[in-house]
């Protein structure tokens, strides 16, 4: 089970990874690009059974119900750029930049609150 788990938290960087990573690399001309809505995807699913197996213990509610919150407003975001995207329509800045700089919050919140 321990493997799991690990597994689940690898999932997790490497979809946070490819939010901010994706946000990084288009700064200059914003767009929400396939490996940030992928990125979104995963980073729900695993965080979702990361919760859920944090429920054993004593988890944070307030932190993971604020991660949880920021990370479904990333996934609407992406898939709200994707979309536009997706129909040769320019994606708006602030949205593609909403979507990297919350993941990018998202990161910070998990790291820095203690």
């Amino acid at each position: 089970m321990e493997i799991l788990h690990s597994v689940l938290v690898a999932v997790h960087i490497v979809a946070a990874a490819a939010i901010v990573g994706g946000w990084f690399a288009h700064f200059r001309n914003p767009t929400v690009t396939a490996s940030q809505w992928w990125g979104s995807v995963a980073m729900i699913v695993s965080g979702i059974a990361l919760f859920g197996w944090a429920m054993t213990g004593e988890p944070d509610h307030m932190k993971l119900g604020i991660k949880f919150l920021i990370g479904v407003i990333v996934f609407v975001a992406a898939l709200l750029g994707r979309r536009r995207s997706n129909r040769g329509e320019v994606v708006p800045t602030g949205l593609a930049h909403a979507v990297g700089g919350l993941g990018l919050v998202n990161i910070l919140v998990a790291t820095l609150w203690q």
